[in-house]
């Protein structure tokens, strides 16, 4: 009967597009319609697993309550996006109904709650071993609100910069504080800073850019583990 069910969707869409002949829809509309058949059927697929979305407890949430703490602050270094200590799998089926970046394999993270917002670091898998790191912020049902990219690589990147003379060689680091400042920085040549953004994440849980800073001047004297 599921079976059937997974069939009927897509020509359940295919339906509800055709009945509406007369009526001229917007590329928008369209794509909002086609969404939401892709959702039904991501559901559908959920549901065959036993995992039942709307329910009185989430499974998002359980996936979410079960992950580590991830203690802050917390910084960049080579071990850290390598061995990604004590991040959990995330299963593939919600991956796709939470649209997380990442191929095949991504894991993640929980930050500490603070003032009610639900935050993850997400490592997305981008093949060969390497991972990207995004941070998620999470709304009441465990849904994705805003993200951003910690620390970005590939195999053909890390080929470049490998190959790369030293003054031309790129390094990324990132930081969050026990305040939740977020602190991206990359650097090139002789580690001189060239680009440095600071974020904080605002009443609506979405990531918001402040103005630069100089570390030097503005430096943080926590301790990282």
């Amino acid at each position: 009967m599921k079976q059937v069910r997974l069939f009927f969707l897509p020509l359940l869409g295919l339906l509800l597009l055709a009945s509406c002949g007369n009526k001229q829809m917007s590329p928008g509309q369209m794509q909002a319609k086609l969404d939401s058949i892709a959702r039904l059927e991501t559901i559908e697929q959920l549901e065959m697993q036993g995992i039942h979305i709307g329910k009185d407890i989430s499974p998002i949430q359980l996936f979410f309550d079960s992950l580590s703490i991830q203690p802050l602050p917390v910084r960049y270094s080579d071990d850290y996006v390598k061995y990604l200590p004590n991040y959990t799998s995330v299963p593939y089926e919600l991956v796709k109904f939470m649209n997380f970046e990442g191929r095949t394999d991504p894991k993640a993270i929980a930050l500490p709650e603070s003032a009610g917002a639900r935050l993850i670091i997400l490592a997305a898998d981008e093949g060969d071993g390497l991972y990207s790191l995004w941070l998620y912020s999470l709304d009441d049902d465990y849904m994705p609100v805003d993200k951003l990219c910690l620390y970005a690589t590939s195999k053909e990147e890390q080929k470049e910069n490998e190959m790369a003379d030293p003054e031309d060689k790129l390094i990324q680091d990132f930081t969050i504080t026990s305040d939740y400042e977020i602190r991206l920085t990359d650097y090139s040549g002789k580690f001189e800073a060239e680009v440095q953004r600071v974020y904080h994440v605002d009443m609506s849980r979405k990531f918001s850019e402040d103005a630069e800073i100089d570390y030097e001047q503005n430096g943080s004297n926590e301790t990282f583990e």
